[in-house]
């Protein structure tokens, strides 16, 4: 079966006589600046809002902790950990986003 597939694959993508011609999909020159903008714009205020929730977090276990509500520390502590988790993605998958872009361009 697997090699069936493969000779399947690679007739398809053969540039020569294939189904499929070769082709590389780019972006025209006029839009890589403000996609680059865009996702720098996102990532940015994605990072700063995940900052903002971890004060808040912060804020709430000390508010929680000084008035003796548990659940409110409690909170706190989790909206701590869902913002460094949330920091954590969004950088890594705007840096993804870039590098596959920059791979498409050749850089």
């Amino acid at each position: 079966m697997s090699q069936l597939l493969h000779h399947t694959i690679t007739f398809l993508a053969d540039g020569k006589d294939g189904i499929v011609p070769n082709y590389n999909p780019e972006v025209p020159g006029t839009l890589q600046t403000p996609t680059g903008k865009i996702l720098g714009w996102t990532a940015g205020i994605g990072l700063a809002l995940a900052v903002l929730g971890g004060l808040a977090g912060w804020a709430c276990i000390a508010i929680g902790h000084n008035s003796e509500r548990a659940g409110l520390a409690a909170r706190g502590k989790q909206a701590i950990l869902w913002s460094l988790v949330s920091g954590m993605g969004i950088g890594v998958t705007s840096g993804l986003v870039l590098a596959f872009y920059n791979m498409t361009q050749g850089k």
